[in-house]
């Protein structure tokens, strides 16, 4: 069998697992807060707490300027949400086959599924932070805009973003325990590094070129575009052209590496 029929019999076994997918995301969500008093609060209180601690310090403190006509926090919020569901999804996906370890020893289960269950399981707390932006801008007095429609496009290259790093990053796991702790690292770093809390308007823009070689860079910037920016994907045709080009081969990678360890799964966890 060729690897192109591979990689589609890869996706039909999602396809057909879809109902099973969902339902296992849906108790990934709850579980992860099954033991605690306030239960799934505690996935929307640290963002909110990392928001309000940025309005106080910046907007509050140190009465940071409007960025582009747009109060600093509002200016703030779309790109930190997209990183915020990145960050957050790349690390949980990392220990995903030793979470259902108990599954991925069953002989018949589809394991495939794991790693994207942990990246829908984090869209639950994702979609209440698009939710909650939309508020924060009507809150300020900024009404909707068409531009916010691609929110929706952007949410696509952020999935299918994680979908791919998800499959790599959990089948090296398993062989490389460290790499959960390279990875905080490296998401640590990399919250400095995409224009987050700064402005690439006011950069270098030989620093800003290097810094556009990070895809986080193209869906923060993107989120941004939506609400604050309000600039289509397609202005920036090859800042696009270079993200789906990257991504697309980080998701055929991650996909080939995972069926290439696959079979070893069960006998090193």
């Amino acid at each position: 069998m060729n690897k192109t029929a591979k990689i589609r019999d890869f996706f039909s076994e999602l396809f057909e697992n879809k109902k099973l997918m969902l339902g296992l995301a849906k108790n990934d969500f709850k579980s992860k807060y099954a033991g605690s008093f306030f239960g799934v609060f505690w996935g929307f209180a640290l963002p909110l707490v990392t928001i309000l601690l940025f309005w106080f310090v910046f907007q509050l403190g140190f009465k940071s300027p409007p960025v582009n006509d747009f109060p600093f926090i509002l200016w703030f919020i779309p790109a930190f949400t997209a990183w915020n569901y990145f960050s957050e999804t790349l690390m949980a996906t990392t220990n995903t086959l030793y979470d259902y370890n108990f599954l991925v020893k069953k002989v018949k289960f589809p394991i495939n599924i794991l790693p994207p269950v942990k990246t829908l399981s984090g869209l639950f707390v994702h979609f209440f932070f698009i939710g909650f932006t939309f508020l924060m801008f009507a809150l300020y007095g900024f009404p909707a805009s068409i531009y916010n429609i691609q929110v929706i496009y952007y949410l696509v290259c952020l999935v299918v973003l994680n979908l791919g790093l998800a499959w790599l990053v959990s089948a090296l796991a398993v062989f490389f325990s460290d790499l959960r702790n390279i990875i905080i690292v490296v998401t640590q770093i990399g919250f400095w590094m995409v224009p987050i809390f700064w402005n690439p308007n006011t950069m270098n823009p030989f620093v800003v070129t290097i810094l556009k070689l990070n895809p986080m860079y193209y869906i923060c910037t993107g989120y941004r575009d939506c609400f604050v920016d309000y600039k289509w994907f397609w202005e920036k045709p090859m800042d696009t052209l270079y993200f789906w080009i990257l991504t697309l081969v980080l998701f055929i990678v991650g996909i080939i590496v995972y069926k290439k360890m696959r079979p070893h799964f069960a006998d090193v966890l």
